[in-house]
This record gives C-alpha cells, structure tokens and sequence, in this order.
C-alpha cells in the first residue's frame, strides 16, 4: 500500500512539474493552428521571422507592425514573443538575404536587437484572414462602429447614413486615429454606399470594386499612386459618383490585431498577452 501511494505522488509530482514548464513559442504557435477554425494551408508566410520556436515564452505582444519601436517595447515589458500582422524586414516574404549581402545596417540591428534578447516574431496573416469573418475585417468594422450598416452577404460592404465625403473622411479619420489620410474626390459629394478593403489588396481588387453600382466611395490602405489613385482621378474629372480614401497602411488594419489579442486570450493562459499598437510612421508638416 505504501509503495502504491508513493507511485501516486510520484505520479502527480510529475504531473504537476509537466504543468509548471513554461511554454515554448512553437506550442503557443501550435494553439493558434488549432484554434484558428480553418485548414491550415502551405505555403503561407504564416511563419516563424526571427528567434528559437523552442524558446519559453514569457508574454506575448500582438501588433499590426513588427516594427523595431514595437519590438523594443515588448521586450521591455517582459514580452519575448512577438505575433505580427505584416513582415518584420521590409517585404512580404521576409527574405534578408539581399539585405545580408549588402551589410545593411538597419536590418542589421534589428536583427541582433531580436538575437541578443532572445525575442522570436511570428506572422500571422493569411490565416487571420481566411477566418470567416475575417478576422481584420471585424476588428476594424468593430473600430468604425459600423456594424448595423454591413452587407450580411459581404462583409466589405456598408450602407451608411447619408453623409458627405468630407465628413466621412473626418469621421474616420478620429475614429482610427489616423495622422496622415488622404482623400480623390468631391468633399461635398454625397454619399451612402461605401466599401472597405483594408490593407493593401492591389489596384485589380480595388478597381473591381469601385466597378460596382454599390461602391460610392472605397476606403483602403494604400496602393501605387499610378494605379488606384489615377483611376478614381479620372472617374472624377468624368463626374462618376466616386471617391477613394487612403487610411495609410497600419491604420486600416491595426484593430484587426486588437482583435487578434482578444482572441487570443479565449484560449492561452499562462502568459500575459497585450496588444502593442505600431505607431504611424507618417506626421505631417506644419
């Protein structure tokens, strides 16, 4: 009998100190692919940027722009794993070799600054995309307070309340905080139907939907200034009912992350997880 009850205590020791291991970047990263609710699909630059996945995490940051500023932050805070929206080294893929090849001293004391303190940056995008509703997408209509005026057939598109574009642009501008907008089109046109792409979607997209009968005014990210941007121009000089406003990049997608931390949250425990806001690289001159 006593041999049984110390196998038991054994047992539950064991038990106990399995629970007590701190979690590694990859099992958190595991959490997420199974409770993210679709197939997770390669390729996908839905991967590990930077740092050891076997490293214990002691807190997670969530962020719309693995940004050095945002990094710097987290890791004063305690926070060693960094889940990103968008790319940590300036282009879709993360690809470094070119910036290696060349000594690139920006991206090279970024990257020691992750090295050195042992941080590792995960991206999290196609995923938290195709998650229906998309996962940005509901952050950001939550953001706007626009809700009771989506599409419930597609979730990119509102009737708002008559208002004018100028006064449009104004609300959202205060709304999402944003420093640097920019607005083609009439201030005075009048307008109920607006679409919203957030991000960078392309000009093919953001064409197709201006296209339509129920798209008065688009509200987007950011594109080639030749693209979009003409093509609004021009629908304006033809007197089209058309308008296009530029949130900027990290204002049109950065409540989706706010989003993403809230969810987060329904199912890892354990770690601290707060959401670290990339600040808008953008001012304007006086």
């Amino acid at each position: 009998m006593t041999a049984r009850i110390v196998g038991i205590a054994v047992a539950l020791a064991s038990i106990a100190s399995a629970q007590n291991q701190p979690v590694t970047a990859q099992q958190i990263i595991d959490r997420i692919q199974k409770n993210v609710g679709v197939p997770w699909t390669t390729p996908t630059v839905d991967t590990f940027k930077a740092g050891d996945p076997n490293t214990p995490v002691t807190g997670i940051a969530v962020t719309m722009m693995a940004t050095l500023d945002v990094i710097e932050r987290a890791a004063a805070s305690g926070k060693n794993l960094v889940i990103t929206h968008e790319p940590t080294f300036y282009s879709h893929q993360d690809q470094t070799a070119q910036l290696e090849k060349q000594n690139d001293a920006v991206w090279a004391e970024k990257e020691a600054f992750i090295r050195d303190r042992h941080m590792v940056v995960w991206r999290f995008h196609d995923h938290w995309h195709r998650r229906n509703p998309d996962g940005i997408q509901a952050g950001m209509v939550h953001a706007l307070a626009w809700e009771k005026f989506q599409s419930p057939a597609e979730s990119h598109l509102f009737t708002l309340p008559e208002t004018t574009l100028e006064d449009l642009a104004g609300s959202v501008k205060q709304r999402l905080n944003i420093v640097a907008m920019r607005v083609v089109g009439d201030p005075e046109l009048k307008l109920t139907k607006v679409a919203l792409m957030p991000g960078a979607a392309g000009s093919e997209r953001q064409i197709q939907a201006l296209e339509r009968d129920d798209v008065e005014a688009l509200l987007i990210g950011e594109v080639p200034e030749w693209e979009t941007v003409e093509y609004v121009a021009d629908a304006v000089t033809e007197h089209k009912h058309k308008a296009l406003i530029l949130l900027t990049h990290i204002p049109s997608e950065q409540a989706g992350m706010e989003e993403c931390t809230k969810w987060l949250k329904t199912f890892i425990s354990g770690v601290p997880i707060e959401f670290v806001p990339a600040r808008q690289p953008f001012w304007l001159p006086k």
